[in-house]
């Protein structure tokens, strides 16, 4: 296929987690074939901290206004078989207008966010989808599967719902030879939302256990959180540094926004990173986990700073090395890019038949 996306970015990592989907995911469908032409506004804040200025596996382009990509993309809308628009792009709402104008092929919507999209859809308050514009779009992947597919479809009319998880390039993430330098970290931009759980669930374990190792990576913290003593702080890591990141943790703590909580089934993409490494995860909980690690084989769930400790300090080193390894398995078996490339092609199959349907009735 020929495919145009519109996302949020793809040649910067800074502070976001969508450029680490959209690199696994293009590149996967660069490696069956498909020619992918990301599109991506030219924004300060991301211009001063490109990590891949040129995918190797795809065309970027930075653009600067609606007016700008109407008279330079126009052309490649009209020619591409499908053309998805992402979650969280500036003015989002005037592209799908003009996707939906001007495209010659599907369409489709590509929500990062989704709980975090219904949740404000209600007051107005999204500015890159509005709700007119969801039965329009001939696809809606979703980065939440479960009951919001359901309400997707019921409520808002989109023809097409379906799941699109994040995922992990398995030639980017595996295990390394790395010596432990922590017994526990986690990987994460500053969420107001987050930030009581990791409290609960790390800086409290933390300020209990003065001997044990732990590190926090990723920007926009504040600088008024006390950090207790024996907790390191990285401001910010590249994807290029995930892997002998997770490498170099005894365990990692998976922590989720209070929207995806609430919608469950919605796994974070550092769930599988650090899955794909063998490195055992303690994580928050919330329905539907269990649809992609197994509590207790694959990943322990914890809800305070005691449990978090008693698997610092009670769980063998055998028996925590195994932990990983059974959910690195489970990962290569269901949540890699090249899993995620080929559902978005049958979803294209399926949304083709449909329009070739309607069409003909």
């Amino acid at each position: 296929m020929n495919i145009v996306v519109l996302g949020l970015s793809i040649t910067s990592s800074w502070g976001n987690g969508h450029a680490t989907t959209y690199r696994a995911l293009v590149r996967a469908l660069a490696s069956r074939g498909h020619d992918v032409l990301f599109l991506e506004r030219d924004a300060s804040w991301y211009a001063e901290n490109r990590d891949l200025p040129e995918p190797p596996y795809c065309r970027a382009r930075l653009y600067r206004s609606i007016a700008e990509l109407a008279d330079r993309a126009t052309a490649d809308l009209r020619t591409a078989d499908l053309v998805m628009v992402g979650s969280y792009v500036p003015e989002g709402i005037a592209i799908g207008d003009l996707v939906q104008r001007e495209a010659g092929g599907l369409t489709a919507f590509y929500d990062i966010d989704t709980p975090v999209t219904l949740a404000r859809l209600p007051s107005g308050d999204v500015d890159y989808i509005a709700p007119r514009q969801i039965p329009r779009y001939d696809i809606y992947l979703s980065f939440t599967g479960g009951p919001t597919l359901d309400l997707l479809q019921q409520s808002y009319g989109s023809p097409l719902a379906r799941p699109l998880y994040c995922s992990v390039d398995p030639e980017l993430y595996y295990p390394e030879p790395i010596e432990p330098q922590w017994d526990l970290g986690y990987l994460g931009t500053y969420s107001g939302d987050r930030q009581p759980v990791l409290a609960r669930l790390m800086l409290n374990a933390a300020a209990k256990a003065p001997d044990a190792r732990f590190v926090v990576a990723g920007p926009q913290y504040p600088d008024a959180i006390a950090w207790p003593v024996n907790v390191e702080r990285v401001v910010h890591l590249a994807p290029s540094q995930h892997r002998c990141f997770y490498n170099a943790l005894r365990y990692t703590l998976n922590v989720t926004r209070a929207d995806m909580v609430k919608a469950g089934y919605s796994p974070s993409v550092r769930l599988f990173e650090a899955a794909a490494c063998g490195t055992p995860i303690i994580s928050d909980t919330w329905e539907g986990l269990d649809r992609f690690l197994t509590p207790g084989a694959e990943i322990l769930l914890s809800r305070n700073a005691r449990q978090t400790l008693t698997y610092l300090h009670e769980i063998s080193e055998g028996n925590r090395r195994e932990i990983g390894a059974r959910a690195r398995q489970r990962v290569l078996t269901a949540h890699t890019a090249l899993h995620r490339a080929m559902e978005l092609e049958s979803y294209v199959a399926e949304a083709g038949l449909r329009t070739a349907e309607k069409a003909a009735s």
